[in-house]
Formats: C-alpha cells, structure tokens, sequence
C-alpha cells in the first residue's frame, strides 16, 4: 500500500510524486474496469437472446410469440427482483462481496441455461441469470462511483454504460460468427468467461472507502483511500463529505417522496424512465433477428444487421460520453429523440416495402439510425438526469423506484412485442412505438430541465416551474 503523501509533495513535480500519483490513478482505473466487466454480462446476457431466440424456440417448442416472449420477460423479473435485493446486500455486505456473490449467481443460471435439457430448468436458470443481472445493474456503478475521485467520477461510470453496449455487440458478433453452428447453448455458456472474471477480479480489489465509513471503519476507509488518493487532503476530505451525506440521507424518509415540493421530481424520474423503454428500444436488442428472419431475410443477414446495429450503438454510446458536459442534457436527448422518430418512421416504410434486396440495406440503415439515436438520448441521459434531479435526502429512495418503474416498462415491452407484431403487423408497430416516442418528445421538451452545470438547488427550482434565470439568480 501507497505511502500517504503530504499536499506539498503531491504537486511538487517530483519523480517521486508523480510515480505515486500514476500508481494511485491505476489502481482506481484497474478495479473500475474490472467491475465493469459487470456491465459487459448485463449486456451480453440481454443481448444474446436476440441471436439464439429462433434456436431456442426450436429446441423447447415455443411456438407462440407469448412463449418467446416469456424468454426475455423472466429474465427481466429476475432483473427487477435482483436490483431490489442487491441493494439490501450491498449495504449489509459491502459493494465488494455483493458483485463477487453476483458473479457467483451469474455462473450458476449460466451453466443450468447452457446445459439444461428441461424446459422448466431453462425458466428457472434464464430468472437466476436475471438476478445477476439486476444486481449488476445496482452494483456495479455504485462500487465504481464510491472508489473514483470526484475528478474522474463522470467518465468512469460512464465506463459501466459502456461495457453494457459492448456486451451486446460482443453477443451478436458471437450469434453471427456461430450463425452455421446452429447451437444456442455455446452462445449462451460463453458468458461463462466474463463472470468468472468478475468474481475473481473483485476478490482482489478493496471494498468501497464510502461502504466502510458508514460502517463505522474509518481507519480501514483510510488505508484503502491511501492507495487510491494522491494526498491527506483529498482522503480526509472524502472521509468528511460521506459522513456529512450520510447525515443528510439519515433525514430522508418515504414519506418525503410524496411531499408536494418532490412529488415533480419523483414523477419526471419515474416517467423517464419509462418512456426510455417504451419507446421500444430493447425490441431491437431482444428480437431484431426474430422479426427481420420472419420479414423473410436470411439468418445470416439478419444476425449481420444485428451486428451493424449493435456497432452503432457503442460508437454513439462514446459521443454522448464524450458530449454531454460540453452540449448539456437537452439537446442531446431531444435532438437523439427526434431521430428516434425518424428511424421509426423509415423502420415502418422498410417493413412497408419489404425486407428483400435494398429494402434489406434500407432497413439496416434504419435500425442503426434509431438505435444511434437512442445512444445519444434516453440512453445515457435517462440514468443522469435521475442522478441529478432528486434531493440527497432522498436520492437513493427515489432512483430505486425510477429503477424498479425501468424494469416494469421493460418486462411489459418485452412480453407484448411480437404478440403486437402478430396484432397489426411489423409496419403497424413501429408506427405505434414511433407515436409514442413523439408524444414523450412533447413531454420532455415541456417538463425536462438543462440541469448541466446547475447545483442540485437550481435544479429543484428547474423542475418546480423556476425560470433558469431566475436559478441563477437565486443562486448567486
């Protein structure tokens, strides 16, 4: 462990300095990393199925859009159920030993999905890897956002974000490059490598510093923050504002949520949250290849324009990270929505003309617009805005039902989707999603304040109907 070094020493210039303070900026980028492998099984796990689904419905008979369908939504129970469980873990537990258990559970659905020659096993274990699921969707981003310093905070959260696209893109690569293979079970087992990772890289790294002080072990907070912080200042600095946090959300109640001055807040979250899954994104990850196959495209081409898909989504991931501090939150996510609406719309137009020849080309143009769009808007904005929008009293209380009401869109959009299809036609429904993303535009543009550069107080008197003027007046 790292010598702690004196404020003088840490800006001095010296070799010595400078070497401890690389070292320190390692350790903190190497155990984020490692914990973000968390967010590349959260992606790979949802995103394969979109690949294997046809397979699966072969090899279990599921015959009916409900029952393919019901592939994805138990695993999305699972999600919700292991967020909200996670939670409780965590603080009793610790970050560490939470994501290291998480690990544990991802090996076990993972090995029964892969191996299982029973339908009721492969619900069982597809709900098992959902709690895995869940859990690293909590977890993860908060053990990150408690070991990095204030100063690099942002981007190495936003890492977690990134690796969830990055899960999903490494999951169709896989289902493309095993299109002739013909055996879901290899796709679905390969997550194997990531989770044993996980489990064993974070058995290596040191629990959350922020976890430990709310224990009440403040001089292990320390020694941990020795090897993360260049100097005494910061560690004693950090050490003071978790306890002056864990006052402020010691206030904090349920019943503060229904008070009339949060109750804007809660519902903006909440809404968010929603219309970030309504809009139909998860649709393309879960079932593009499903519904272009039966457009009559090939398996194999269908799985390439997943990929194609899936490579817009990571690339345009990056230029929301890369821009959001520097465009602010509303621009990116109205201008993202509006061409959510455009890829919509041209979505409906390729299925209108069919999927064959350069209706193919059109069609794959139209996925990787929209989901592009959606990268740069509801994505990553959603899960900002609701870091930022609520007091800290009752921060926490308040972005877990955001996250719960997240999780409920989520199952619902994922158990109706191809029995929609099956309604009104592929056309029909990405006319109704592209209706609803319009009629969300219209409430963000009315309701979503620019909270880039705003203290938590301006932004409350954002959301309350305040002018930004006069925020910053009152502010000032």
């Amino acid at each position: 462990m790292a010598t702690p070094l004196r404020k003088s020493e840490s800006t001095s210039g010296s070799t010595s300095g400078g070497d401890a303070s690389r070292k320190h900026r390692h350790a903190v980028t190497r155990a984020a990393a490692l914990t973000a492998v968390g967010g590349i099984l959260f992606g790979y796990d949802t995103g394969v199925v979109g690949g294997v689904l046809p397979n699966i419905s072969s090899t279990f008979d599921l015959n009916s859009p409900f029952l393919k369908g019901l592939v994805v939504a138990i695993l999305l129970a699972g999600a919700a159920v292991g967020a909200l469980v996670a939670g409780r873990i965590a603080d009793q537990l610790g970050r560490r030993r939470t994501i290291f258990i998480t690990s544990v559970v991802f090996v076990v659905g993972l090995l029964a999905s892969a191996l299982t020659p029973w339908l009721w096993l492969f619900w069982v274990s597809r709900f098992v890897i959902g709690l895995g699921v869940g859990s690293t969707s909590f977890v993860v981003p908060l053990y990150i956002g408690e070991i990095a310093p204030p100063a690099r905070r942002g981007g190495l959260v936003s890492m977690n974000q990134l690796s969830v696209t990055i899960g999903i893109l490494g999951s169709e690569l896989i289902a493309y490059g095993l299109a002739g293979h013909g055996d879901w079970r290899v796709s679905v087992g390969l997550a194997l490598a990531p989770a044993v990772v996980l489990g064993l890289g974070v058995a290596r790294e040191p629990e959350s510093p922020a976890w430990l002080v709310r224990q009440g072990r403040e001089d292990d907070a320390r020694e941990v923050l020795r090897g993360l912080r260049d100097t005494d200042d910061e560690i004693d600095d950090e050490i003071s504002n978790v306890k002056d946090t864990a006052r402020e959300e010691s206030k904090g109640s349920i019943g503060d949520l229904i008070d009339r001055r949060l109750r804007p807040a809660l519902v903006l979250g909440v809404v968010l949250a929603v219309i970030q899954q309504i809009t139909g994104i998860n649709t393309i990850i879960y079932f593009a290849p499903t519904v272009l196959q039966e457009a009559g495209l090939g398996s194999s081409a269908s799985l390439l324009a997943l990929v194609i898909v899936g490579a817009a989504n990571v690339i345009m991931t990056v230029v929301a990270i890369r821009f959001l501090d520097r465009i602010g939150r509303r621009p990116l996510l109205i201008g993202g929505m509006v061409g959510m609406v455009i890829g919509l719309a041209a979505l409906a137009i390729a299925f209108g003309i069919g999927v064959h020849g350069g209706g193919a080309v059109f069609a794959t143009v139209a996925l990787a617009f929209y989901v592009g769009a959606f990268a740069v808007s509801l994505g990553p904005i959603v899960w900002l805005l609701i870091a930022e929008i609520f007091p800290l009293r009752v921060r926490g209380q308040a972005a877990s039902i955001a996250t719960m009401a997240n999780w409920a869109a989520n199952l619902v959009v994922a158990v109706s989707y191809l029995s929609i299809i099956s309604w009104i036609g592929q056309t029909g429904t990405f006319v109704l999603y592209g209706a609803i993303t319009l009629l969300s535009l219209v409430y963000v543009v009315a309701k979503v304040p620019e909270t880039k550069g705003l203290s938590l107080k301006q932004v409350e008197q954002q959301i309350d109907g305040h002018k930004h003027d006069d925020a910053l007046a009152d502010a000032a």
